[in-house]
């Protein structure tokens, strides 16, 4: 019983008037080939709608209006959803619609919280050039002009050395 699950056999059938090693090698190759096609794992993650479609359910949409559609991506690939997203151009400024099976309702929702919490952290973080007003404000100005004064002066001495 063991030998027979451990030794298999295949039947590869083709029409030919001579069997000769050519067409041997062409039935073995178009056999692995269709072995590599068989272990190929389902894609998942961000996909086009098109591929988004042809699995198993139908899809749910959503729509983004901001254009920080990469904390998108980041959420959906850290809970494993299938999505697709597809920006209309027609609107200004282009608003994100996003596509996604509705197999696994908790774990969408749950992404969605998650993006929605990183977008208000986002929203209550001052920008880049708030904190760079507020530095400017705390240092002085007249330090900048002293330092480099003393660059000249430095150059000046080693040039007639």
């Amino acid at each position: 019983m063991q030998e027979e699950s451990t030794q298999r056999t295949i039947a590869l059938v083709v029409r030919t008037a001579k069997l000769t090693e050519e067409i041997q090698k062409r039935m073995i190759m178009a056999y692995l080939n269709d072995l590599a096609y068989e272990d190929v794992p389902e894609k998942h993650g961000k996909m086009s709608v098109k591929e988004l479609m042809e699995k198993d359910q139908g899809a749910n949409t959503m729509d983004i209006n901001n254009g920080n559609i990469r904390d998108f991506d980041r959420v959906a690939a850290k809970y494993n959803i299938d999505y697709a997203i597809k920006k209309d151009k027609l609107e200004n400024p282009p608003k994100y619609v996003v596509f996604f099976k509705g197999r696994d309702a908790d774990v969408i929702s749950a992404a969605f919280k998650d993006f929605l919490n990183l977008e208000e952290k986002k929203s209550k973080r001052p920008s880049l050039r708030q904190k760079l007003q507020r530095f400017r404000s705390i240092v002085p100005i007249g330090l900048d002009k002293e330092r480099v004064r003393e660059k000249k002066i430095d150059k000046d001495k080693e040039a007639s050395l």
